[in-house]
């Protein structure tokens, strides 16, 4: 079974910086056929795409994020990170990853990590 697990959420200030992590079990992140995503939810809000890195190594970030947050995988440690600088409060939500597996054309997410930007 898949297990998608984030760490690294919390509070922090405006201004601050937050770096997030998903840990896969029950399967192996390959560059091959996998795209891997973070999404956040805001109450009230539809989920988002904040940033994903595809299987081709491209990556690509929502307008909102470019030039603050950074997304990269390792894949011999079955991780994926999202490195969050220069937080605003608009940035506070749950954050998600996702994985798309091409090969079983599955999607999987984790459970979430709140990030609060807040004074």
């Amino acid at each position: 079974q898949v297990h998608l697990v984030e760490s690294g959420g919390g509070l922090v200030q405006p201004g601050g910086s937050l770096g997030l992590s998903c840990a896969g079990s029950g399967i192996i992140f390959s560059i091959y056929h996998m795209d891997m995503d973070w999404h956040r939810q805001a109450p009230g809000k539809q989920r988002e795409l904040v940033a994903g890195i595809t299987r081709f190594g491209t990556t690509n970030y929502a307008d909102s994020v470019k030039g603050r947050f950074t997304i990269s995988r390792d894949n011999a440690k079955n991780t994926m990170y999202l490195q969050m600088n220069s937080l605003k409060p608009e940035d506070t939500a749950v954050y998600y990853c996702k994985v798309t597996d091409w090969r079983s054309r599955s999607d999987y997410w984790g459970q979430g990590t709140q990030v609060t930007v807040s004074s």
